[in-house]
Parts: structure tokens; sequence; C-alpha cells
């Protein structure tokens, strides 16, 4: 039996960072798997952002729930794609990227993620680009990544 998920790369932090990025990401897969787990200095969003581009070329739809209340929302023409929010309790998210090395279709994402102490969201992400994506920059920007946080970057091979 094949494995269908294939590690391209980890990044276990060995300290505190703002940014962590995955480059040179190879085009020989159909889709990506991002898994990160941490926690981080303040409470704040997690985005993404592919291969440098900081223009309002991307769009999420979210749903979050805590057990109790639920709510959902969504932004356009944002400047990253949005995969959770990270705080200073465990944070566990997988984002699955579909189509990143195609270059005739826009990109997708779907992420799962979860806070220990605050609610369990879903995102699905647009960004509005053709370009296969070769690099992908996990950012918090008000709150830093801390000490261990876990990154793995997962190719999935052709069926």
């Amino acid at each position: 039996m094949a494995t269908t998920y294939t590690p391209i790369a980890t990044q276990t932090l060995g300290s505190s960072a703002a940014t962590v990025t995955f480059s040179s990401i190879p085009s020989t897969y159909t889709d990506l798997i991002l898994i990160i787990a941490g926690t981080a200095s303040g409470g704040d969003a997690v985005y993404l952002q592919y291969n440098g581009d900081t223009g309002t070329n991307y769009s999420f739809t979210n749903m979050q729930g805590d057990g109790s209340v639920t709510a959902s929302g969504r932004g356009s023409s944002t400047s990253e794609a949005r995969i959770g929010s990270i705080g200073s309790t465990q944070y566990n998210s997988i984002s699955h990227i579909m189509n990143y090395s195609n270059t005739t279709t826009n990109k997708t994402c779907i992420s799962r993620s979860n806070r220990t102490d605050v609610n369990t969201f879903a995102f699905v992400n647009l960004w509005r680009s053709t370009a296969a994506i070769n690099s992908i920059s996990i950012k918090t920007p008000g709150s830093t990544f801390s000490t261990g946080c876990v990154f793995t970057l997962y190719g999935i091979k052709a069926a």
C-alpha cells in the first residue's frame, strides 16, 4: 500500500517567531497539507500568504463554535488567508491546499482548527491567482508563535 501523505518539511521553533515560511515547495504533488501545533505569546489570528503575495487577492468564509454559541463570518479582498486563532493554550490546525501546482485555476484551502480555551473553527479560503504555490508564509501578526511550535508540510500524491 502506497503512502498518500509525503512529508516535505517540518519546522520546530527553537525560539519564538511571528512568521514561519516554507519555500521551494516542489510542484510534484496535487495537494498540500499543512499541520500546525503549538501556542503563541498572545491571542491572535493565524494567516497564510502564498508566494509572498501581500495584495488583496484572498477571501475567506468561516464557521466557529464553542459548544454553546456558533458564529460565522467572511472577509473579501484581504491580504492573507485566515486559518484560525492562536493563543497561550494549545492550538492545532490542519489546512488542505488543493491544486496548489495547477497553473489554470485559482487556489482553494479548507482549514480546521481549535484552541482548547476558545472554540473550533472551519475556514474556506480562496487565493485569486493561477500561479503555482512555491512558498507559504504562516503569520500571527499581533503576537509570536512560541518556542516548540511545530509546522509540518505534506504533499499528497496524484491518485
